[in-house]
């Protein structure tokens, strides 16, 4: 087997359960890949923005939980154009099957076991 992708999750701290859903489907035993996010609870310290630029430059791809909650997550928008800036490829999964915000810039697709494998194994 190749060696595991490492894809960064960036995501509004309001949509952590399914971040939690997301990081649950690496666990499976075949999984060929791992999940890396740096949400954080508190605001932010000044070193959280050259930590979270740290993971996204190690990470093979970006996968962008995508939300209603994303149009005012400062933290998220800032992953986003991180990602961008390092030239990652990214993806947006839509959180919620009733929810289909648009971020400019991030192609975004339904929340499928297949939409995530083909972004991961693309990778």
């Amino acid at each position: 087997m190749a060696d595991k992708k490492v894809v960064f999750v960036a995501f509004a701290i309001e949509d952590e359960t399914q971040r939690d859903f997301l990081k649950g489907q690496s666990l499976h035993p075949r999984a060929p890949f791992e999940f890396i996010d740096m949400s954080v609870k508190e605001p932010y310290d000044s070193n959280w923005k050259d930590r979270v630029r740290t993971r996204i430059r190690r990470s093979h791809g970006v996968i962008v939980l995508v939300s209603k909650n994303s149009l005012t997550s400062t933290g998220q928008k800032w992953e986003i154009q991180c990602a961008k800036d390092e030239g990652k490829p990214i993806r947006g999964i839509w959180a919620y099957s009733g929810d289909r915000t648009v971020i400019a810039g991030v192609n975004t697709v339904t929340w499928t076991d297949a939409n995530i494998n083909n972004f991961i194994d693309s990778l």
